[in-house]
């Protein structure tokens, strides 16, 4: 047998270190290749790491709670070669996003037994196959519960997964075997979401942080106490440095977005069928933000100590909500390149990678400017906090038809319009009212001129 270390894989270029928030498998577990073994978090999104072979683990280098430097054992892996006593180092090259049962780990399982190493080099007979016939893969924890309880591969077929790509998960198995006797099927269990922050706010001054004002144990009436997940809590902290780092100022434009709203409607299906991409409104206005700051470059920057790093390339951040409430900001790198079939494929493809939990650190890192669309949760309007180290942000709201005055040859008449708020906030050390207010009525007058006989290519 050959023994390898594994390594802690590089996570992005940004990523020099990550945390291990969870052992997924006991000192001496056999594992099949892909598995994931290991949950790691950075500080921007968390991953899992997954064994390089099938094989068993020899033991773990680390803890949980450890922060580890990218390059360093995290673990010594049994691949079950020839060659027995080498030892040899085997960096897993990515990290994976495939949801796992999770195991109970405690300091005692740290270090293989041989009852352990035995049980977990014992066949499964009878289990099901590593794959079903609809292609989808069973770790041998789930499949040893399926045999066990007497779950055939058919019936296995039919249990709802919440892992990537619909994989079971311990969960998952445990909760159709408790159901199954009662004859209810099983409720879909939501899965967990991966946790990245936005980019690393800059350093704040040395002046004490106020601390947060303590709740009374004896208030009156009833209430939960929730737990903020890990998420959460870096969001919190990313949130508070940003309003402590950069003096917040506002500005609001109305948009008449009217003749992009009938050019989309009447354009959206065959640009689906020409590109094999939905139109939706959010690479249009994207389109229009990427044109204004070509036109005002100071928005594109970043401040370091008493220096403005002013960026050539224009990296578009666009915030979004996940199923569980976290914030995410995936970034479109180098928008000004593309066209908009270009932006409409980043954004639908970012947006899917956030929702299924498989963006990687380098698709929420090196932005330089970003926008939120606060018009998806039918806000009209709202004032975002920046996203340090960045100086701007530019909040979308939702658009809604109400009457407007337009001022005709003939004299003004009243109609129905399409009408949208764009808010733009600004760090007012470095953007200035002239600045941030000339900006975002740019990209209002960019929207409010959308060419009605605009071709689909361009």
């Amino acid at each position: 047998m050959a023994i390898i270390d594994i390594l802690l894989p590089k996570m992005g270029e940004s990523v020099a270190e990550a945390t291990i928030t969870k052992l997924l498998v006991e000192a001496g577990a056999r594992v099949e290749v892909d598995e994931s073994i290991v949950e790691i978090a950075t500080d921007k999104v968390d991953s899992e790491v997954p064994a390089p072979e099938d094989g068993s683990l020899v033991e773990w280098c680390v803890s949980e709670g450890d922060v580890v430097q990218v390059g360093s054992v995290i673990a010594r892996f049994n691949t079950g070669g020839e060659t027995e006593g080498s030892v040899s180092t085997a960096e897993t090259s990515e990290t994976t996003q495939d949801d796992v049962e999770q195991t109970e780990t405690s300091d005692s399982t740290l270090k293989p037994t041989p009852e352990i190493v035995a049980a977990a080099m014992a066949p499964l007979d009878d289990a099901p196959a590593r794959k079903g016939p609809s292609g989808r893969f069973y770790s041998p924890l789930v499949r040893s519960i399926a045999q066990k309880e007497g779950i055939g591969m058919a019936e296995l077929e039919q249990v709802q997964g919440t892992g990537s790509e619909g994989r079971v998960t311990k969960k998952d198995i445990l909760s159709y075997v408790s159901q199954r006797g009662g004859g209810v099927p099983p409720a879909p269990i939501a899965a967990p979401m991966p946790t990245p922050v936005p980019t690393p706010a800059m350093p704040v001054s040395s002046k004490k942080e106020a601390s947060a004002p303590k709740v009374s144990a004896s208030l009156d009436g009833a209430h939960d106490i929730v737990e903020m997940d890990r998420m959460r809590k870096m969001i919190a902290d990313h949130m508070v440095r940003s309003v402590q780092t950069s003096p917040h100022v506002t500005s609001f434009v109305e948009a008449d977005v009217t003749n992009l709203v009938l050019w989309r409607n009447a354009n959206k299906k065959a640009f689906q069928e020409k590109t094999g991409e939905k139109l939706t409104f959010t690479p249009l206005i994207a389109e229009a933000i990427v044109r204004a700051i070509q036109d005002f470059p100071g928005v594109n920057a970043s401040v370091d100590g008493d220096k403005i790093l002013m960026h050539k390339a224009i990296h578009l951040g666009m915030a979004a909500a996940l199923p569980s409430g976290n914030l995410i900001v995936p970034v479109i790198r180098h928008a000004d390149q593309y066209n908009l079939q270009g932006l409409a494929r980043q954004v639908n493809d970012l947006a899917d990678r956030a929702r299924t939990g498989k963006l990687s650190p380098d698709d929420v890192a090196g932005g330089t400017y970003t926008m939120s669309n606060v018009g998806t949760f039918g806000n009209v309007m709202g004032t975002p906090i920046i996203n340090q180290p960045q100086v701007g942000i530019l909040a979308l709201g939702a658009i809604r038809k109400r009457p407007a005055v337009l001022e005709m040859e003939h004299g003004d008449v009243i109609a129905v319009r399409h009408m949208m708020f764009l808010s733009h906030s600004y760090d007012h050390r470095v953007v200035d009212g002239m600045l941030g207010g000339s900006f975002v009525r740019r990209v209002a007058d960019y929207l409010e001129g959308f060419d009605l006989n605009r071709p689909i290519e361009s």
